[in-house]
C-alpha cells in the first residue's frame, strides 16, 4: 500500500531519534492520550514500538492512534493514508497475539474508518468484515464492552439503510448480512451495562433507540454522555453528535464544555 510522503515521514522520522533515547515512551503516550492528544500519543507509541517492535500491545495503541487522527487530515487521500496505516497495525497485533479480542476489535475498527472514505463496493466488504471481526471479538471475550459497542454500531447504520437500499446492494454488490434496530439496542445496552462510566456507550445507545424508533430513551442516553468527563479523544467526537442529535430533536443540550 503506497502512503503519502507526509504520512511516512510522521511514521519513520521521529522514531529513529526518539527510540535510541531510552525514555519510557508508553508511559508518555499513555498520558498523551488521557489529555485528548492522540497527536502526541501517536508519536510517542511510534517510539514505543520502535523499541518494542514485537509487543502486540503497542501496535494496537499505535494503530488506535491512527485511526482517532484519521478523520482530522486534510484530504481524502490522507485520511485512507491514516486509516490504513491503523489497519496495518492492527494486523500486526494480531499476528503476533491471534486470540486477544482488543487486537481483533482494532480491525473492525480499522475496516469501517476505511469504509467513510471508500468506493461502495468497498464499503460493502469493509461492513462485512467489521460485523465478522467484531463478532469474533465478542465470541473470544463476551465481556469486552467495545465489541458489543461495535457490533451495536453497526446493526443500527445497517438497518438504517432502509428495505430499497437494501436491496439495491443485494441485487449489485451481494448485499449484506442481517441488521436489526433492536439489536443495536441490546449490543449498546450490554456495552453501558459493562462499562456504564464509558461516554461513548451512552451516545450510540441513543442513535441505536433512535433507530428503533424510542426517542425518550435516545434523549435519555445522550445528556448521560453529554453529562460525563471527556477521557480521549474519541470522547470528544461522541459528545459532539450527541449534542447535535439533541439539536435535531429539538432538545435542549449542554453547554460544550471548555
Amino acid at each position: 500500500m503506497r502512503h503519502s510522503a507526509f504520512v511516512l515521514l510522521l511514521a519513520v522520522a521521529p522514531v529513529a531519534c526518539w527510540a535510541a533515547a531510552g525514555e519510557d515512551w508508553a508511559g508518555q503516550a499513555a498520558a498523551a492520550e488521557t489529555r485528548c492528544d492522540a497527536r502526541e500519543a501517536l508519536r510517542c507509541y511510534l517510539a514505543a514500538a520502535a523499541a518494542a517492535p514485537n509487543d502486540p500491545v503497542i501496535l494496537q495503541k499505535v494503530a488506535r492512534q491512527y485511526s482517532d487522527l484519521a478523520n482530522d487530515q486534510p484530504s481524502v487521500a490522507e485520511k485512507k493514508a491514516y486509516a490504513q496505516q491503523a489497519l496495518d497495525y492492527a494486523g500486526q497485533a494480531v499476528k503476533l497475539a491471534p486470540d486477544n479480542a482488543v487486537n481483533v476489535l482494532s480491525l473492525a475498527i480499522s475496516h469501517a474508518k476505511l469504509a467513510i472514505w471508500s468506493d461502495l463496493r468497498e464499503k460493502v466488504e469493509y461492513s462485512r468484515l467489521v460485523k465478522a471481526e467484531a463478532e469474533r471479538a465478542v465470541a473470544l471475550d463476551p465481556d469486552y464492552a467495545w465489541a458489543h459497542h461495535v457490533l451495536g454500531c453497526w446493526n443500527y447504520e445497517v438497518a438504517n439503510l432502509g428495505g430499497t437500499a437494501r436491496l439495491w446492494l443485494r441485487l449489485f454488490y451481494g448485499g449484506l448480512p442481517d441488521a436489526s434496530a433492536d439489536r443495536a439496542v441490546r449490543e449498546l445496552r450490554r456495552a453501558v451495562e459493562l462499562e456504564p462510566g464509558e461516554l461513548a456507550h451512552h451516545v450510540e445507545l441513543g442513535f441505536a433507540y433512535l433507530a428503533a424508533g424510542q426517542e425518550a430513551e435516545a434523549r435519555t442516553q445522550f445528556q448521560a454522555g453529554l453529562a460525563m468527563p471527556c477521557r480521549a479523544k474519541f470522547d470528544l467526537e461522541s459528545q459532539g453528535k450527541a449534542r447535535s442529535a439533541l439539536a435535531r430533536l429539538g432538545g435542549d443540550a449542554p453547554s460544550e464544555r471548555s
